[in-house]
């Protein structure tokens, strides 16, 4: 097939779901991913929700081959800091590609989350584009493990799963030892992870796996850092 492919930017979280929807977007002949955007929060410099050290993300970037656009929010960041971050980040990506008006997203099967990137996007122009959703989580998460991706859980929700589970790998054994109601892939925020190799990468980052520690009373965070960081 020839012609223009529509350049798409990527929601990058530094998880499982994020890498395998670059993969899957690179094999796609009619889309090209130019550009990663993750949204960082400030006061801890690490990337949201995930809490992967930045150390850790731009070596991830690196290895894609793409470069990184960053929206840094606060801690306690509300839906307008958000968007307010969001919309500064596309405008950005606009003045770099010039053609670029779509941003893809991994998400699985949460259609209202899916609903409100569609609905905010669009108030800027912007069209949203989630290949992964609808499918099979744990057919995904097979997928993804077969497919070379290698991850570990760095954030768990322990108001859904035990704090044991931060700084497992994501794996069968995972899959085996999770409770019954856990999403495979963690879907429903149960748990994110930090990827460290697969298909999307030129080649793999050696991590070093640190403490975990409670946050909010709540997240369980492992702390995964670059091996040679000094």
């Amino acid at each position: 097939m020839s012609g223009v492919r529509l350049p798409v930017l990527l929601a990058w979280s530094g998880g499982k779901d994020a890498a395998w929807t670059l993969h899957t977007l690179r094999q796609r002949d009619d889309v090209e991913v130019v550009g990663l955007l993750t949204t960082v929060t400030e006061d801890y410099d690490r990337v949201s929700m995930q809490g992967i050290r930045r150390s850790v993300l731009h070596a991830q970037a690196h290895a894609t081959g793409l470069p990184l656009l960053e929206a840094m929010i606060p801690a306690r960041c509300a839906n307008d800091d958000y968007e307010r971050a969001m919309t500064d980040a596309l405008a950005r990506a606009a003045q770099r590609w010039p053609t670029l008006r779509t941003m893809a997203f991994g998400d699985l099967f949460l259609e209202d989350i899916r609903a409100y990137r569609v609905q905010n996007l669009a108030k800027i122009g912007w069209d949203v584009m989630t290949p992964l959703f609808g499918a099979d989580t744990a057919a995904l998460a097979r997928e993804m493990v077969e497919g070379g991706l290698r991850a570990h859980l760095c954030c768990v929700d322990t108001q859904q799963l035990e704090a044991r589970f931060a700084g497992h790998a994501f794996d069968a054994a995972l899959w085996d030892a999770l409770p019954a109601s856990i999403d495979p892939c963690g879907e429903n925020g149960e748990f994110h992870t930090c990827v460290w190799a697969g298909p999307m990468f030129d080649a793999p980052l050696t991590l070093t796996q640190g403490d975990t520690e409670l946050r909010d009373g709540r997240f369980a965070f492992t702390d995964f850092e670059l091996a040679d960081a000094s």
